[in-house]
């Protein structure tokens, strides 16, 4: 026996509720419930006795999980930071997710990834949102238009679905984007259903056929993936491409998640008139307009992933105009600012209750690494004591509220990055098996955050005369 039970279904992020308001309460979203109806069974259904469930699994052999199967085949992008993030290339048949803000780059790195892997696989591109000439244009201005990519102008996801069928195992597919794509869904392309049909169609597709898939998705209005959670989870890889226009044009590529390599992973691109270029030396693209004798700033080691790379973190301290000091980050996260500065008061006696303080990451970088603290801690001083540090130091270490810098993830790839960048002197923890030998005369180790202070003299130089 069933009844029909009505629902209100989300249209940003799916969740269901049984009764309408204006806010969904999992994400957050205004004016997004949509009605639907929903088919309840009363009572306990016997699967042996139920002939809905006669015949299934018939034709289902279980695998012995000790069976040999042959390693999955991976393809360059011809991309280095590309490879970097999904690690190591595509994977054959798996399916990859890329989000980000719009004219953040997502269909110019499409376009080049396709016109690359073009020359020795059979590549179809789908687009649901742009026209034939628009795409062309785009390819005329990366200089790829000679490449062999098949192209289809439509938002029929089942005939693109028939398509896909007809094309040879390794093959190369792009759907931009999946929220343009119509399943014949009763609701306009975009909204959950939709969203959900589509990737019910083209994920096992491509698993089965051992097409590589690249789905390009829309983020929301905080810069989160847009649609239901259950994409996320379909998806073997998901990929974010951020932007900062306050930051000219650098694009980062972050993995969100990879099932075939690590997630921490980071790709830098400079977004040119040919498309996007990588940055093959990140530490000094970021350290390219360093003010070495400005005070409030201090140079971080820092880990991306695998990679290191020289960060300049600036920190501005000033006398608040409404007696409550203001807090403000930028890059860096605001509540690690809090306990770093309740740290520095407690232990140091420097009074910030009423200066206002702000700290930005300069380049666009979003740093979420705790050895940060350190080279953090070093700029706010320098900018509450207006000294600026020594152009020579780079420092990284992450600061416990008992005052003590602890120890952060490969400390040696930090040390070999700040000195091959001609830094002499680098403040970090004191290593867990002893400081290696090639580092013992450049590095300077500090147990406590206490010691700072008798160094003063010695770490910032005179006073800037204002």
């Amino acid at each position: 026996m069933a009844t029909n039970k009505t629902i209100y279904t989300c249209s940003a992020c799916g969740a269901q509720h049984p009764k309408w308001g204006g806010k969904c309460s999992t994400c957050g979203s205004w004016n997004t419930l949509e009605e639907g109806t929903q088919i309840v069974a009363k009572g306990k259904a016997n699967p042996a006795r139920s002939s809905a469930f006669q015949g299934l699994g018939h034709g289902l052999t279980p695998i012995d999980l000790r069976t040999k199967e042959p390693p999955p085949v991976r393809v360059s992008t011809t991309m280095p930071e590309c490879d970097r993030v999904l690690g190591g290339g595509l994977v054959e048949g798996s399916v990859v997710l890329l989000a980000g803000d719009p004219g953040a780059g997502k269909s110019t790195l499409l376009m080049q990834i396709l016109a690359a892997l073009s020359k020795d696989r059979t590549v179809l591109y789908a687009s649901g949102e742009e026209s034939a000439n628009q795409i062309q244009m785009r390819a005329e201005r990366l200089g790829v238009a000679d490449s062999a990519v098949q192209l289809i102008t439509s938002n029929d996801a089942i005939g693109i679905a028939g398509v896909m069928e007809r094309l040879p195992r390794g093959s190369i597919v792009a759907i931009d984007s999946l929220h343009a794509m119509d399943c014949g869904a009763d609701s306009a392309p975009g909204s959950v259903a939709q969203v959900k049909a589509a990737s019910a169609l083209f994920v096992p597709l491509a698993k089965s056929r051992g097409i590589t898939t690249l789905l390009i998705n829309h983020v929301t209005k905080e810069g989160a993936f847009a649609g239901p959670q259950l994409l996320r989870h379909a998806v073997d890889v998901s990929l974010m491409l951020q932007n900062d226009t306050s930051q000219g044009y650098m694009r980062v590529l972050r993995a969100d998640k990879n099932r075939f390599g690590a997630d921490d992973e980071v790709g830098l691109f400079d977004m040119t008139a040919e498309g996007l270029a990588p940055i093959d030396n990140p530490s000094a693209f970021f350290l390219e307009q360093r003010a070495s004798d400005a005070f409030g700033t201090a140079i971080f080691a820092a880990m991306e992933g695998t990679r290191p790379m020289m960060v300049e973190v600036q920190a501005l301290v000033t006398p608040s105009l409404f007696g409550t000091g203001r807090r403000q980050t930028s890059g860096w996260e605001t509540p690690r600012m809090h306990m770093l500065l309740a740290t520095i008061q407690a232990r140091l006696g420097f009074d910030f209750a009423d200066k206002d303080v702000y700290v930005n990451v300069a380049g666009g970088m979003r740093i979420t690494d705790p050895g940060m603290d350190t080279a953090a801690a070093l700029a706010i001083i320098s900018a509450y004591l207006q000294r600026p540090l020594r152009p020579e130091i780079a420092a990284f270490g992450e600061i416990g509220l008992a005052g003590e810098v602890r120890a952060v993830m490969r400390p040696e790839s930090r040390l070999k990055e700040a000195v091959g960048m001609e830094f002499s002197t680098i403040l970090c923890p004191t290593f867990r098996k002893g400081t290696p030998k090639e580092f013992r005369e450049q590095a300077l180790h500090i147990d406590r955050l206490a010691r700072v202070l008798p160094m003063l003299d010695r770490l910032f130089l005179p006073p800037v005369s204002v």
